[in-house]
């Protein structure tokens, strides 16, 4: 690319063709804080998780274990495309993607689901057994109603 002076004689454009591409013409992102644990999005039908593999830098080879019989699969680095994340060099996780002592690990959406209502059911059944022990040591003269629970959330107002 040349450009005209006043002079009549021409200027070369000394700038790289590389330099003209359509990254140096979009708007720059405003900074934000980096994060350590940045993830790329899981592949359709999953979700992404981070498991500890270790405390106070000693293997916790129960938790992970625990995870994988749960439904979670360690993630590998070959399976992420364009996206740079640490990996572990040697060892029985050689490949796997790891940072800080944790590892990267994907379950699929529905055994997520099914875990989870597992869970909330099993806790829903421990408060009954709390609420019906708590109701057999209430005495006649002063008994003790059956705990309400409720919660609300409200988002720039009072309740309703």
């Amino acid at each position: 690319m040349t450009k005209k002076t006043t002079d009549n004689q021409q200027e070369l454009n000394r700038a790289p063709r590389s330099a003209d591409t359509r990254e140096s013409l979009e708007s720059r992102k405003p900074w934000q804080r980096p994060s350590t644990l940045e993830t790329p999005e899981p592949p359709e039908g999953y979700e992404y998780r981070w498991i500890r593999a270790e405390i106070a830098n000693q293997p916790d080879k129960k938790n992970v274990m625990s995870r994988l019989r749960e439904g979670f699969e360690l993630v590998r680095a070959e399976e992420i495309q364009n996206f740079e994340l640490p990996t572990i060099q040697d060892g029985k996780h050689a490949g796997v993607i790891s940072v800080g002592g944790l590892l990267l690990a994907k379950i699929p959406l529905e055994t997520r689901q099914e875990r989870n209502n597992y869970f909330t059911d099993r806790s829903q059944t421990m408060q009954q057994a709390i609420d019906n022990d708590l109701m057999k040591e209430s005495d006649d003269r002063s008994p003790i109603e059956r705990p309400r629970r409720s919660s609300s959330v409200t988002f720039g107002g009072g309740k309703r």
